[in-house]
């Protein structure tokens, strides 16, 4: 699972508007983008100024397209106007980013011409790490801005159409109306329970959390925090990783669709919550692990969005990992799977791995032949089941056999 946000993008320093957003380089109406959805992220390929496609993030909680691996252009001539400093969700300092302005991005038969590019210094977040496949970038509120944007989970396609061109039906699903605030979507469709009554809360709908549901505690509305939680790792925002606990929630409501035991994360740094004190008040966000349970359609010009439920998913189980494992991707090809976290008295902790350790075999199949998805498909097996793995330790080999139980 993987969160992470950028917050306090300096917009007027950077000066960007929506005239600079996609159109529809045809005479087609609509166009339609296949996507990648890996550990949660809807993966897509952009080119920038006709060179070869690259990994982007599609992520609505960013305001402007971010490079997270200037490596990507060495050997590039990029025009940059000047340095800022990013504020982001972590704890530690403000990160140097150069901007980069009048260039071309085109996905398939999408265009934006003098688009502007945050490149950042380093590659702090290791998305590709987190994805298991190399990833260059995030693409937010450009790729909306200015059309009708349909996210199909259930077959792994973006549809984009003119606004013109589009009008709702009610078969489409449930219209609600958002608003667009520092170029992010806030939406009210959310509501909790306390078991007597529905309470609703504002957040911002943001394909770049894995989660389903996040919720900040450090906000003055009433935000129900379930008896059981677990420390847990959240992921990295711009400026470092972002900790906090796990707990579950009996029942929340997306529009008028009811879920059940629905898992919630709660970030417990008080420098996100006061991060999040400098935008407009919301309680949350929407993450993809909620989101794919629906085909989601965003039209940012006319100021509301459709939710219709996928059948084969809006009822899945909310699942979490059942080894104590945290993962994360290696190697050129990203296919050498290292141990960064193991939980303790998890069950991987009991079986005696470590942290350092890397997976050489996870049931009889090669690491390097399975995805990160198909690995953590592997820990979620259910309770009682037992999972072999082989992992290399320094220069020794061994196997170690983990019995999986629900940990939340």
């Amino acid at each position: 699972m993987l969160f992470f946000a950028v917050l306090g993008l300096p917009q007027m320093a950077i000066g960007q508007n929506s005239k600079y957003g996609f159109y529809v380089a045809s005479r087609q109406n609509r166009v339609q983008i296949p996507f990648e959805y890996r550990s949660n992220l809807i993966i897509i390929p952009v080119c920038i100024n006709e060179q070869y496609p690259m990994h982007f993030i599609v992520d609505t909680g960013v305001s402007h397209t971010i490079i997270t691996d200037a490596n990507v252009f060495q050997n590039s001539t990029f025009a940059t106007s000047r340095t800022i400093k990013l504020a982001g969700v972590g704890g530690s300092n403000a990160l140097v980013a150069s901007v980069s302005t009048g260039n071309s991005l085109r996905i398939g038969k999408l265009r934006s011409d003098l688009h502007t590019l945050v490149i950042l210094s380093e590659d702090i977040m290791h998305l590709s790490e987190y994805a298991g496949m190399p990833i260059q970038g995030i693409i937010g509120y450009e790729l909306f801005a200015d059309l009708v944007v349909t996210l199909d989970f259930e077959h792994q396609v973006i549809t984009l159409v003119k606004p013109d061109k589009y009008k709702y039906r009610p078969a489409d699903g449930e219209k609600h109306p958002i608003s667009i605030q520092e170029k992010k979507v806030y939406t009210d469709l959310l509501s909790v329970s306390n078991g007597r009554a529905w309470s609703p809360l504002r957040a911002i709908i943001d394909t770049g959390a894995g989660q389903a549901l996040l919720l900040d505690r450090f906000q003055r509305c009433q935000v129900p925090v379930p008896d059981k939680v677990i420390p847990v790792s959240l992921g990295k925002g711009l400026t470092g990783e972002v900790r906090g606990e796990l707990g579950r929630l009996s029942t929340i409501r997306v529009g008028r669709y009811v879920l059940s035991d629905v898992l919630v994360a709660y970030p417990d740094s008080l420098d996100f919550g006061l991060k999040l004190a400098q935008l407009p008040p919301r309680q949350g966000n929407i993450g993809c692990e909620l989101l794919r349970r629906f085909r989601v359609t965003f039209n940012y010009p006319a100021g509301y969005l459709v939710i219709k439920p996928v059948k084969r998913s809006i009822d899945e189980p909310f699942v979490y990992d059942m080894s104590g494992l945290e993962l994360r991707a290696r190697g050129t090809e990203f296919d050498q799977y290292v141990i960064t976290q193991v939980v303790k008295d998890s069950p991987a902790e009991k079986a005696g791995i470590q942290v350092g350790d890397e997976l050489i075999w996870v049931n009889n199949n090669p690491a390097t032949q399975l995805t990160m998805g198909e690995i953590y498909r592997m820990l979620l097996a259910g309770e009682g089941k037992q999972v072999s793995v082989i992992v290399r330790r320094q220069s020794q080999v061994s196997r170690h056999q983990i019995l999986l139980k629900r940990l939340i």
